[in-house]
């Protein structure tokens, strides 16, 4: 019998000590400071994060730019989520699991190993065949419907030299960069966090212009 996911989450308590809040969040410094905090962070099954509400399960919600136009894409039935198929996305991304059982955020490098969980992530959903830039640029938060009671979206602007993205997951399809502007009109038809992001893509671009990388904001006195 296969051994149960694991999935990343934090104390729902840690952050309603920094301030709860509804939809994005652009002060991402200080909460992230709290989640990388030794012992903040830990892995539990996933069937458990699922249904307590007291913890809040870290998403990394990825989201593509190039030259004003913005990755999106609808999900198709073999989606993880079954409470997601058929809506709009902008954000590609899933949960943070253990890999060969490591205790991920016990180490010194600890965003180094995150960073590289995102990375795998969104290997295994699209191939991207060109440079981009990382930036952390909000925390996204909606309790309520029942999905967003034990997420929390860590939200990551890339920004990508050439619009080179091949999806490789078959639950992505109708992938394409769209016009800012032409995707408002389908603002309706998004997943709720997407249509949240949406909302705030212009100040993500400011923020992601002088944003520094985790590693950085973690490191900074």
């Amino acid at each position: 019998m296969a051994a149960e996911e694991q999935v990343l989450v934090v104390e729902r308590e840690i952050v309603e000590q920094e301030g709860i809040f509804h939809g994005l969040n652009f002060d991402v410094e200080r909460y992230l400071r709290r989640f990388f905090a030794p012992g903040a962070m830990r892995f539990v099954p996933r069937s458990e994060a699922e249904t307590d509400t007291s913890l809040k399960q870290l998403i990394p919600y990825v989201i593509m730019t190039c030259e004003g136009k913005c990755l999106n894409y609808v999900r198709g039935k073999r989606a993880g989520e079954k409470r997601l198929v058929g809506n709009r996305s902008i954000g590609i991304g899933g949960h943070i699991n253990p890999v060969d059982n490591n205790p991920l955020f016990n180490w010194v490098n600890s965003s180094e190993m995150y960073l590289e969980a995102v990375e795998r992530e969104i290997v295994e959903e699209v191939k991207v065949e060109a440079n981009h830039q990382d930036r952390i640029v909000a925390l996204l938060n909606d309790d309520s419907n029942e999905v967003g009671q034990v997420h929390l979206g860590i939200v990551h602007y890339w920004t990508l030299d050439a619009p080179n993205v091949i999806k490789k997951e078959q639950m992505i399809t109708q992938m394409e960069f769209t016009e800012i502007e032409e995707l408002a009109k389908l603002a309706d038809t998004m997943e709720t966090w997407s249509s949240i992001c949406l909302a705030g893509l212009k100040e993500m671009a400011e923020k992601a212009k002088t944003a520094t990388d985790l590693k950085d904001l973690l490191e900074k006195p």
